[in-house]
């Protein structure tokens, strides 16, 4: 009596309780918001002005993942280095990769850039493909999709909310694509420099065109000699700007910049990464706007 008595207290709040859903990062959690609302709580594990490649595994993230009924990462090897760390310490079971409360974005998305072989002297190279498809806008749309889904897979009682929450920001998202497309119209074909070709899919999406990066390989720092050579590019092809990201100095860019008056940008990969840069539309906003402006 006493057993059923304590089942008739508790299960109510069993049924009522939010799912707490951890997230690599902030766009992530962003696009989970924007589809679940009120109904889960959400940690984001990374900080949006990290360097997404090398994050601190931290105890205090351990203990975020302990607490975790799920988890939904980037996925394409972005990660490697110190998400599988956490999720071994933190021994939660739900946010095992072949659990069914873990979601891996790039698995839902077809990776441009794909090595044909994988070799130490070719630098920091990622074998599946390049991880940072979520800075084309238009892939957002499948990203919403695949995280609905999955929150209807493991929380099916709020079918119906998650549903509506993702067809009212499909339909939001796409008056913004009209917009961004419209604000980057003229730029088709305008070549660009960055420092670690973190924009190929942004750039792929308007159409512009990367001719050289300020490291030689992914993840080797700049030469003398590769600097120079960059130099007699910029002269000799001159593109328009350096997309530069917020987490590499940029040392070597206001270099090249001094020398040849080529144009520094500064473009964030994701929310917080620039304190102005507080949403996902504000991240979108600004990267089409500072490319715009040129």
């Amino acid at each position: 009596m006493r057993r059923i008595l304590f089942l008739l207290i508790f299960l109510p709040l069993t049924l009522t309780a939010k799912l707490n859903i951890a997230v690599s990062y902030p766009y992530i959690g962003a696009l989970l918001h924007e589809i679940a609302k009120d109904k889960v709580d959400i940690t984001v594990l990374a900080k949006g002005n990290w360097d997404p490649h090398f994050v601190v595994p931290r105890p205090s993230l351990i203990s975020k993942l302990r607490r975790s009924d799920a988890l939904i990462m980037n996925g394409a090897q972005l990660e490697i280095g110190w998400l599988p760390p956490l999720i071994r310490r933190a021994a939660n079971t739900k946010v095992n990769p072949n659990a069914q409360s873990f979601l891996n974005l790039s698995h839902q998305i077809e990776l441009i850039q794909k090595p044909q072989s994988v070799d130490r002297s070719l630098g920091d190279v990622h074998p599946d493909g390049n991880p940072h498809f979520h800075l084309d806008p238009n892939k957002i749309l499948t990203l919403a999709q695949k995280i609905s889904d999955f929150l209807v897979r493991i929380d099916a009682l709020n079918q119906q909310e998650y549903e509506k929450n993702r067809e009212m920001f499909t339909q939001k998202w796409k008056r913004h694509l009209l917009r961004w497309k419209e604000v980057m119209k003229d730029k088709r074909g305008m070549k660009v420099i960055q420092f670690h070709d973190n924009l190929a899919y942004f750039n792929r999406a308007y159409g512009l065109k990367s001719i050289a990066t300020i490291e030689p390989l992914p993840g080797i720092p700049p030469s003398s000699r590769h600097t120079l050579e960059l130099i007699g590019l910029i002269k000799a092809d001159n593109p328009c700007c350096i997309l530069h990201d917020v987490y590499h100095s940029t040392k070597t860019a206001e270099y090249l910049a001094d020398k040849t008056g080529i144009k520094l940008i500064i473009m964030p990969h994701d929310i917080g990464a620039l304190d102005s840069v507080e949403s996902l539309v504000g991240l979108f906003d600004y990267l089409t706007e500072a490319v715009h402006n040129d």
